[in-house]
């Protein structure tokens, strides 16, 4: 077996700043360009300088060649919709600002300076790969970052973000220790990115952890529209032979020959990326695949040709109970009235889920708060307190400190490592295993550079 994977900590702990910095530009006003009705408030919500509402902010890509995560933002204002509908959080109408960050360092930036211009309270249940961009801004203007997707390792370093799950680390890690039982050699494809660096070593901790040899990596352009060089070469190499040192080069044939796995996380990619796998794999039809939630969800599934399409019998790893569970129930019920003609939301997208969740946090901290001054100070400084809030077991217990149990491996800001591990079977995306696997140890036994 080879060395442990090595996880780069970023982590530089840095106390959050009580005034606004001036990072006002010109450029913000017209940088957040809304998913629904230009650069602004939901539709149908009060609000304005001089009234009692509370202002946040959701932002997420659309259409754009690369990943896209409409529902977000969509989530969000049925969530606003319906609170706004029942009287508010305390009385107060809740006031949702929309941004595009276009998959795009500036885009996102500028995401982060209209947040500070328009004095929002917090940035919820959003999905950007440029925390470097952001995170800095949100840090110096002391605004709250809660329920991030997790896509990368800045969200779970930064002291002004509150993840709700474990992220790209624990998915890749859950599956990794699941694909070790069952599969020979394993190639991940993932992206070639700043965000994608970070995958091969999350994957590997836990293909570790159960006694396997790493995952070979292969790289593959984000917006890419076919990947047959990609599908041959993670095909021949999940039969032929396993990884180096490096994890790029092949060794020799193993006994697993032919039982090999193929990890695609590519994102909204992977689909694409199946297109192509499944036109190369005839001459490789003992090879499985295994993924994770959000590259991989039931829609895609089924668009995949379903119980014959190259998913089944698959492991697919998540942060939450299977869509079909009845704790999603009153998200569903919130779509239904408030957004239920609205094509962009997926009730079984991560995305979605993870915006629920963040709402579901900010909404809790509020009606704490009670009468008292709702501001990003307030908030994060109750955040900050050990503060636990229940999710109605979406998610474990969140209390967020600032050195959690993953301090040790880079990531002080991850409070949940529970992962779900579901399975394909019959073309349905069904749960693996009852509740919740932690995989806290897993990641605890990865070095850090």
């Amino acid at each position: 077996m080879t060395g442990r994977p090595r996880i780069r900590s970023t982590f530089r702990p840095t106390a959050p700043k009580p005034v606004r910095a001036a990072v006002r530009g010109a450029g913000a006003l017209v940088a957040c360009a809304s998913l629904a009705v230009g650069c602004g408030v939901v539709p149908g919500v009060t609000g304005g300088s001089g009234d009692d509402s509370i202002t946040v902010m959701t932002w997420a890509p659309t259409d754009t060649s690369a990943t896209n995560k409409p529902g977000m933002p969509a989530l969000a204002q049925a969530y606003a919709r319906w609170i706004n509908s029942n009287g508010g959080i305390n009385g107060r109408k809740l006031k949702v600002l929309l941004c595009n960050d276009h998959n795009d360092g500036l885009a996102a930036a500028k995401c982060a300076r209209r947040a500070v211009n328009e004095d929002v309270v917090a940035v919820l249940g959003s999905y950007s790969q440029h925390a470097d961009s952001f995170l800095p801004v949100l840090e110096g203007a002391g605004i709250p970052y809660i329920g991030g997707y997790g896509i990368t390792n800045a969200e779970f370093t930064s002291p002004l973000s509150y993840p709700v799950n474990g992220g790209q680390p624990v998915l890749l890690a859950g599956l990794g220790k699941a694909l070790a039982a069952d599969c020979g050699p394993v190639a991940l494809v993932r992206p070639d990115t700043i965000a994608g660096d970070e995958l091969p070593a999350m994957l590997n901790s836990g293909l570790e952890a159960g006694g396997h040899e790493r995952a070979v990596d292969i790289r593959a352009a984000e917006d890419a529209t076919e990947y047959s060089t990609q599908a041959e070469q993670a095909l021949r190499r999940a039969t032929e032979g396993t990884a180096d040192t490096d994890g790029t080069a092949l060794g020799e044939p193993t006994e697993e020959a032919g039982k090999g796995c193929v990890v695609p996380a590519l994102g909204d990619r992977t689909s694409t990326f199946m297109d192509s796998f499944r036109r190369s794999r005839a001459d490789f039809p003992e090879v499985r695949t295994g993924t994770v939630l959000g590259s991989a969800d039931q829609s895609i599934i089924d668009a995949s040709g379903g119980r014959s399409g190259p998913y089944e019998g698959a492991y697919v790893t998540g942060w939450y109970p299977v869509a079909s569970d009845k704790r999603w129930d009153a998200m569903k019920k919130v779509i239904s009235e408030q957004a239920f003609a609205d094509n962009r939301i997926d009730a079984a997208d991560a995305g979605t889920q993870t915006t629920w969740i963040a709402y579901t946090v900010f909404k809790a901290v509020v009606e704490d708060l009670g009468d008292g001054e709702v501001s990003a100070d307030t908030v994060r400084r109750k955040l900050d307190s050990g503060f636990k809030i229940s999710t109605g077991g979406l998610t474990p217990t969140l209390r967020w400190r600032f050195q959690d149990r993953l301090a040790s491996v880079g990531f002080p800001r991850l409070v949940n490592a529970d992962v779900t591990l579901q399975v394909v079977r019959d073309g349905r995306l069904e749960a693996a295993r009852e509740g919740f696997t932690d995989v806290t140890e897993t990641l605890q036994g990865a070095e850090v550079n």
